[in-house]
């Protein structure tokens, strides 16, 4: 039987992410990294239409899509597109929290082919977390064009999970991995992750600190004491809440945890250098994979971005490049609406003209045609004549420097400039929106991770002159 899609999916909200659960069949997660195809497998898979870009922050509210194969009804959910789980954006913590208490039946980490090393990352973190993991390298068209190759069964033996390669705009691609995510639902396929080992020491600590955790999830007892030896609030909170757990009043935890943390810090890992360890860990181990697995015939395939972003970025060519572009497409926006703008209040004009001589024929009362007409009609026509046009302008070209890859760039450009307002250089691009509309300004602020930038951003971008 072939696959079967379903565009009745919903919205939900952060919050109820916890309850997103496919009572008749199998809850599958879709996790990756802003940019590596992730809503759109997510669209082909389920036939639902969303947004693919992340830069607004337009994933941050979950989106979840029903699929059948072979007789089998999938739920599948698209997490927030996250560089990782550690906790320190929103976006971060509600993919974590899924991941961790959503209990999926599986969790399909999308991956880029053409930075496959970068998005490990994210993989080995996940699978500290939990065992059912497909890992899905996406854009493998780029990386054809990159000259790139990937020993996917190799990587597959690596890692100890199924490996599926896709093309995310060739839905025939996406059929084996459906596949794969049935049998792994099915236990026909059972992943065994080769977690990342970290140094004996930190090793020694970890299993001490198991033996003392108990939990109905087995799998995460390795994981909740590497968040112990972290000691983030926010991740041990959720912990403790969603799997009830008592960790902070735990004597016997507690006196394991800080004397492991005597022991790592009388070898030079306090604290603050513990997530660094970790970290390092992992990225020392995707990039020996990486060296296993991939084949480059062209060493130097990523000359020609890097020397862009050497111009993009740099000190002497950066603002000035980024304040020609935004200057152009403001001045195509201003200029190129004045046409649309006058034609449709032209239009309108003629047609709210007509309402009138048709008023008068039918003999409404003057006060209700008066109401309608140059009350309701007349202010909603010169509101679409007014706003319309520049939206329809301004929307896909700032879409189109996204697509570009250019926004990160001007974040980066102004991030000096705005810390020493206080504020976080991703505010540069939600102003930008603000152009195009406040409320989209305000509302893109979700990407800005400190509570108290975000809420600056907020603040401050109602300020700027929409197109109203």
């Amino acid at each position: 039987m072939g696959l079967t899609k379903s565009s009745t999916g919903n919205r939900l909200l952060s919050n109820d992410l916890q309850n997103i659960k496919n009572t008749n069949g199998y809850t599958i997660a879709l996790a990756g990294n802003p940019n590596v195809g992730k809503s759109t497998i997510f669209n082909n898979l389920t036939g639902m239409h969303q947004h693919t870009g992340n830069w607004p922050g337009k994933t941050v509210s979950n989106a979840t899509g029903n699929c059948n194969y072979k007789g089998t009804d999938f739920l599948f959910v698209d997490i927030p597109g996250t560089y990782s789980i550690m906790s320190n954006s929103e976006e971060e913590e509600i993919a974590r929290d899924y991941i961790c208490f959503g209990n999926p039946d599986a969790t399909v980490v999308v991956v880029d082919a053409t930075t496959l090393e970068r998005n490990l990352n994210l993989v080995f973190q996940i699978m500290e977390i939990t065992n059912n993991v497909i890992l899905c390298v996406n854009l493998l068209d780029e990386a054809k064009k990159k000259k790139i190759k990937i020993d996917l069964e190799k990587l597959s033996i690596l890692l100890g999970i199924p490996v599926v390669g896709t093309t995310a705009r060739n839905k025939k691609t996406l059929t084996k991995l459906i596949d794969v995510v049935y049998k792994v639902c099915k236990k026909e396929i059972i992943p065994n992750p080769k977690k990342v080992v970290y140094s004996p020491l930190i090793e020694n600590e970890l299993t001490n600190l198991q033996k003392e955790i108990v939990s109905d999830n087995s799998d995460l007892t390795r994981w909740i004491s590497l968040k112990l030896l972290d000691g983030e609030e926010k991740i041990l909170s959720s912990i403790e809440k969603n799997l009830s757990i008592d960790l902070t009043n735990n004597e016997t935890i507690n006196k394991i945890k800080d004397k492991a943390l005597n022991n790592l810090s009388s070898q030079g890992i306090d604290k603050n250098t513990f997530r660094d360890t970790i970290v390092s860990a992992i990225m020392n181990k995707a990039e020996n994979i990486c060296k296993d697995v991939c084949t480059f015939e062209n060493e130097n395939y990523s000359n020609k971005d890097r020397k862009l972003d050497r111009i993009l970025t740099s000190k002497k060519f950066g603002i000035p490049i980024m304040i020609a572009f935004l200057a152009l497409i403001f001045w195509i926006t201003i200029v190129g609406a004045n046409y649309p703008s006058q034609a449709l209040f032209s239009m309108f004009s003629w047609i709210q003209e007509k309402l009138l001589i048709g008023a008068k024929l039918i003999n409404l009362p003057e006060w209700f045609s008066n109401m309608m007409i140059l009350g309701v009609y007349q202010t909603l026509t010169w509101v679409i004549s007014v706003m319309l046009p520049p939206m329809a302008i301004f929307f896909p070209l700032f879409t189109f420097l996204e697509d570009l890859g250019y926004l990160p760039r001007i974040a980066f450009n102004m991030d000096g400039f705005f810390k020493k307002c206080c504020c976080s250089g991703k505010q540069m691009i939600t102003m930008c929106m603000g152009f195009g509309c406040n409320a989209a300004g305000c509302v893109g602020c979700r990407i800005i991770d400190s509570p108290r930038e975000r809420l600056i951003a907020i603040l401050t971008n109602t300020f700027v002159p929409c197109n109203r």
